[in-house]
């Protein structure tokens, strides 16, 4: 009968597990690397034609989206009713939009939450007007004391239009105003001057100014009423979290780039339409803010204008509404 040899099979199972060792050292290297073979998650953002949306833009141009292993489709949208019925109907589930529009989201359950600011007023550079008509003869907010101001009701037109008013030392019931919904018919009527004032957003009130139209205050001197957000739904942000980072690194890329040299961006402006026509060729590039949301008291003076004005019921907690967890603060300035 034959005998083994210990050591042989000793030495047999010893290069048996040297295999098995090394063959798991592969797997779990290769279950480390990305997979470049897994299919791009879609993502949609429901656009209206707003300067606010320039990065988005920039990093579909520069191909950044497509670095984070994103299909990014951006839906043009007339009108901010047109946007929440695309993310109403599921058929984006991003998009930039404002506090107040947040708010009316979430009023019942937490349906969409903030991962950033968009675009904000600066000192140099206003988001909001309130102006008044050539023909108006008004020179400064004190005038407009029991003036009916053109604006969009149950929007942030009329929020910032009563805090800055009220800034400016008018009482709540010295602030009149009439709806006038449609921009371009609210910018018209108030270079006729059927309309003695009236709230406007950029690029539109340098429209009117050039028109004739008188800037009585602005949000330059109150920053923190002028901002708008980007925005997704909670449900896609907790089914891809991976996705919404991938997407705000794609942002603050573009946002580099256009804060370094904004007029390399200007056919872009033009070509999206994010700006009038007449404007094209001298409207400023903005200047985009950091990595950053809007903060606990920003998002409450909103709650409680709204509740104020029977457009909710209840104050909405801030962490619910708004989320830091996908900002990159390393590039914040």
């Amino acid at each position: 009968m034959a005998v083994r040899n210990p050591f042989s099979i000793r030495r047999l199972a010893l290069a048996g597990l040297i295999l098995l060792i090394l063959a798991s050292a592969g797997c779990s290297a290769a279950g480390n690397q990305p997979n470049e073979a897994s299919a791009p998650v879609e993502i949609k953002i429901a656009m209206i034609p707003i300067v606010d949306g320039l990065p988005f833009y920039v990093a579909e141009k520069q191909g950044y989206f497509k670095e984070n292993n994103l299909n990014v489709t951006i839906i043009p949208a007339a009108s901010a009713a047109e946007r929440d019925q695309l993310i109403a109907a599921g058929q984006a589930v991003g998009m930039i939009n404002d506090l107040l529009s947040v708010a009316l989201y979430n009023k019942q359950e937490t349906q969409v939450q903030i991962v950033r600011i968009a675009h904000a007023a600066r000192p140099d550079s206003p988001m909001y007007r309130e102006m008044a008509s050539a023909k108006s003869g008004i020179t400064s907010p004190a005038e407009l004391a029991g003036v009916p101001i053109g604006i969009s009701q149950g929007t942030v037109i009329e929020y910032v239009t009563d805090r800055l008013l009220e800034k400016a030392g008018l009482a709540e019931d010295q602030i009149e105003s009439m709806a006038v919904p449609k921009m371009p018919e609210r910018l018209a009527l108030l270079g006729s001057g059927e309309l003695k004032a009236a709230t406007l957003p950029e690029p539109f009130s340098t429209i009117a100014e050039q028109g004739g139209a008188v800037t009585l205050i602005d949000d330059s001197q109150y920053t923190e009423l002028g901002i708008s957000v980007v925005s997704f739904r909670k449900a896609f942000i907790d089914e891809n979290p991976q996705a919404v980072q991938g997407f705000m690194a794609a942002i603050e890329k573009a946002v580099a780039d256009i804060n370094q040299d904004p007029e390399t961006w200007r056919p872009l402006l033009a070509e999206k339409k994010l700006i009038p026509e007449a404007l094209k060729d001298t409207y400023p590039v903005p200047q985009f803010p950091g990595p950053s949301v809007p903060d606990e008291a920003q998002f409450a003076d909103m709650i409680d204008w709204a509740k104020s004005h029977a457009l909710i019921e209840k104050d909405l907690p801030y962490s619910e509404s708004v989320t830091d967890r996908f900002l990159d603060n390393s590039s914040a300035k």
